[in-house]
């Protein structure tokens, strides 16, 4: 027996500019179809009496209706609507997800990044994008950086004023704006203005953002490396300094997409610097502290990582339910009985701990866990230089003692 090499799922990307916008592939697959599935707004743009099947608009939340929509329909020819790209912040990716690429055919439709980029004259491989669909605003601060150039996905009409007032409070005031809206269609229209001066009223909900990045006078001047000037965070002295947390980072090796347990994190700086090395990494930080885990939540937002999940709970017991780890950290609590224990435990293979004391009781510790796990033990010592009357001298920080290690494979040493 055959099989129909027909795909489960056809997904069709479409632009403002309609079923005029579609190419003959597409306009073919969605008159075929025996259901339609899309946004309302993306619905109304199809012909009625070119496309006849039963249009059935995108239930919400939308991520668990896609299993149960599938299974509805399951033996008929349905295509999805998607927005321009599908495979770009879209419905395809959810869809492959769920039923496996070789189950969806995608075509897709040019991105409203790539028309944002024609309009502007941005190269689209230099120009980041930031998503806000679904998503809190304060993603965008850890895209900040003097210069760049920004494409900011919008949630709808009030998405550009609320860049304005985000760019404004973290000292990009001066940055340019430029909103540019029915990208594709014959009503293609866009506006302008500064930041700190925008005063434009909501305008058409299908529009995106572009920003070219001008950091104001006298702001902060935060890195994309680890080791953001310890003014960045607000804390109460529970603060990895900043040359030893750029050290530290540089021991935990983030690589994309890995997770960070970040247990006794204080004020969240290396779950937070973490999370900033790349937008795909993750990180769980732990504080028993309910007053400093809130601190940590508001540092998150502040520096653009609003997804760090925060737990508040002494270790080792606020461990117990978290996902497997790439990366543990230990900043806090190390004389906790079974505290190292469970953090060792939960490492996989080639996961990395790094463990950073000034006490020591602790640092006795580390020398146990050094000789008995192998790894390499440093101490990070730094001067800062200061008045002695009318000459400098260095005034000596505390000296940081560090283990750090890489979880051998099972059988190997220990």
């Amino acid at each position: 027996m055959n099989p129909d090499p027909r795909p489960a799922v056809s997904v069709v990307g479409i632009g403002a500019d309609g079923w005029d916008g579609l190419p003959e592939t597409s306009r073919a697959v969605l008159r075929t179809a025996e259901v339609l599935v899309g946004g309302p707004r993306q619905l109304a743009l199809l012909p009625d009496d070119e496309c006849t099947g039963r249009r059935v608009p995108w239930p919400s939340p939308l991520r668990p209706a896609v299993p149960v929509l599938l299974a509805e329909h399951a033996g008929r020819r349905l295509a999805v609507l998607a927005s321009g790209d599908p495979m770009f912040h879209g419905i395809g990716r959810t869809l492959t997800e769920v039923a496996g690429s070789g189950a969806v055919h995608v075509l897709p439709h040019p991105s409203s990044v790539s028309y944002a980029c024609a309009r502007l004259g941005w190269p689209v491989e230099e120009t980041e994008v930031v998503t806000l669909v679904g998503r809190p605003a304060a993603g965008l601060s850890a895209a900040l950086h003097h210069g760049r150039r920004l494409l900011v996905l919008s949630a709808g009409a009030a998405t550009p004023a609320e860049v304005a007032a985000l760019l404004t409070a973290r000292g990009f005031g001066p940055s340019r704006m430029r909103v540019l809206e029915q990208l594709g269609s014959g009503r293609e229209q866009r506006v302008s203005g500064t930041a700190e001066s925008w005063n434009h009223p909501p305008g058409d909900p299908l529009n995106i953002v572009a920003v070219a990045c001008v950091r104001a006078p006298g702001a902060l001047r935060l890195g994309a490396g680890p080791g953001l000037p310890d003014e960045a965070y607000e804390n109460d002295g529970q603060l990895t300094k900043r040359h030893v947390r750029a050290a530290t980072l540089a021991a935990l090796a983030p690589a994309p997409g890995e997770l960070l347990w970040d247990v006794g994190s204080g004020s969240g700086s290396l779950a937070i610097e973490w999370m900033r090395t790349h937008r795909s990494c993750r990180a769980v930080a732990v504080e028993r502290d309910a007053e400093r885990a809130r601190r940590i939540e508001r540092n998150a937002e502040s520096l653009g990582v609003p997804g760090l999940r925060v737990v508040t709970a002494a270790a080792p017991d606020g461990l117990a339910q978290l996902p497997v780890p790439d990366a543990v950290f230990i900043g806090g609590g190390l004389t906790a009985p079974g505290l190292f224990d469970a953090c060792w435990d939960a490492l996989p293979e080639g996961g990395r701990l790094v463990a950073n004391t000034v006490t020591l009781e602790s640092e006795a510790l580390l020398a146990e866990r050094y000789l008995r796990h192998g790894g390499e033990l440093v101490r990070l010592a730094v001067a800062h230089a200061v008045p002695v009357g009318g000459f400098t001298g260095w005034r000596q920080a505390m000296p940081v003692t560090q283990w750090s290690v890489t979880k051998p494979p099972a059988g190997g040493s220990s």
